[in-house]
C-alpha cells in the first residue's frame, strides 16, 4: 500500500485551518477537490478517518491516530527536503576529523561550535589519536581531515602548516630529577619515561621519535593521564606547554635542566585530499581551524 502524502498534507492542513472549507482556500483547491483526497485517503487504508453524522466532521479514534501519524511523516519529509536543498548547495552529508592528542583542543572545538552555532545538515564526527595512529585512522576510516603531528606525506594530499606546538620536559616537584643539574641521559634512564602510546595498529616499541631509549618506559593512552602520572612523581616525560603552563608557574611541576634541551616543538599540520575537493563544511573548518590556531599560544 502507498500512503499519499499529498493527501496527509490535505489531512493535517483541514485540522490545523478547522474547516474543509478554509482548507481548500488555503490549498488554493476547490472544496469538492479536498473531499475527495480525504475520502481516497480513507479508501487506500481502509478506515474512516472523520465521523460525518454530525454538521461538522470530526476525526475519529483511528483518524486522531492517524494525523498524529501524519504530521511526523510530514515533519520529516520537510526535512528530508530542506537537507537535499542543503546539499544542493555543497554541504557535505558527512564529515569526519582525526586529531593528533598532542594537539590543543581549544582552537579545535572553537572552530567546530562556531561551524554547529551555523545549523548545517552535516553531521560531524571527531576522532583523537595519537602518531602513527592518526593516519591510520584517517586512511582506515576514509576521514576528511586530519589534525596531526607527524604524517607520512603524499601527492595525493595537501598538508597545511598551523601555528607551532612546543613540549616541554617536566617531572613532579618531589621526583629526583627536579633538584638535579645538567642532566645526562643516563640519568634519565636511571627513572621511568612516561609517553604516550601509539595507537596505530602497527606501531613499534619506539614509535616517538621523542622517546628517550631507557628500560623502563610506561605508556599512558593521553596526555591527560599522563600529566596525572607525572604530577604524582610516577616519572618524567615530555607534555605540551599549553597543558602545564599553570603548574610550571605554581611549581608544581619542575622543568627539567636536561643538557640536551628541555624544550622543543613541532609544526602541526591540517591534511586533506586533493580528490575529492573538501565540501562547504570541511572547507569552513579548514579555515576556522587555520584562523584558530593562530590566536593561540601554544
Amino acid at each position: 500500500m502507498k500512503v499519499d502524502m499529498e493527501a496527509l498534507r490535505v489531512l493535517d492542513t483541514i485540522m490545523q485551518e478547522g474547516s474543509f472549507a478554509k482548507a481548500a482556500a488555503k490549498l488554493h483547491k476547490a472544496q469538492s477537490a479536498v473531499s475527495y483526497q480525504i475520502r481516497k485517503l480513507e479508501q487506500q487504508l481502509n478506515i474512516d478517518i472523520f465521523d460525518r453524522s454530525q454538521y461538522r466532521a470530526t476525526l475519529t479514534p483511528r483518524g486522531q491516530a492517524l494525523w498524529a501519524e501524519a504530521q511526523r511523516m510530514l515533519q520529516l519529509a520537510k526535512r528530508i527536503e530542506s537537507l537535499a536543498e542543503r546539499y544542493t548547495e555543497g554541504w557535505e552529508p558527512r564529515l569526519e576529523l582525526v586529531i593528533d592528542g598532542a594537539l590543543p583542543m581549544v582552537p579545535i572545538m572553537g572552530a567546530l561550535k562556531s561551524l554547529a552555532d551555523r545549523d548545517i545538515p552535516t553531521r560531524i564526527q571527531v576522532k583523537v589519536e595519537a602518531l602513527g595512529g592518526v593516519q591510520m585512522r584517517f586512511e582506515k576510516d576514509n576521514a576528511d581531515i586530519m589534525l596531526a603531528k607527524d604524517y607520512v606525506p603524499h601527492p595525493s594530499l595537501t598538508a597545511v602548516p598551523l601555528t607551532p606546538v612546543s613540549l616541554v620536559l617536566v617531572a613532579a616537584s618531589h621526583h629526583p630529577l627536579a633538584g638535579e643539574n645538567n642532566i645526562e641521559l643516563d640519568q634519565l634512564h636511571d627513572h621511568v619515561e612516561l609517553t604516550i602510546n601509539d595507537t596505530s595498529e602497527h606501531a613499534s616499541s619506539r614509535s616517538d621519535s621523542m622517546q628517550f631509549g631507557g628500560d623502563r618506559v610506561f605508556y599512558m593512552h593521553s596526555f591527560s593521564a599522563k600529566k596525572t602520572a607525572i604530577e604524582m612523581g610516577l616519572g618524567f616525560g615530555w607534555m605540551p606547554v599549553f597543558q602545564v603552563r599553570k603548574e610550571l608557574a605554581e611549581g608544581s611541576l619542575i622543568e627539567l635542566d636536561y643538557r640536551a634541551g628541555s624544550r622543543v616543538s613541532f609544526t602541526p599540520m591540517l591534511v586533506y585530499r586533493n580528490e575529492p575537493p573538501l565540501g562547504k563544511a570541511g572547507g569552513i573548518i579548514a579555515e576556522l581551524v587555520g584562523k584558530a590556531f593562530q590566536q593561540f599560544e601554544g
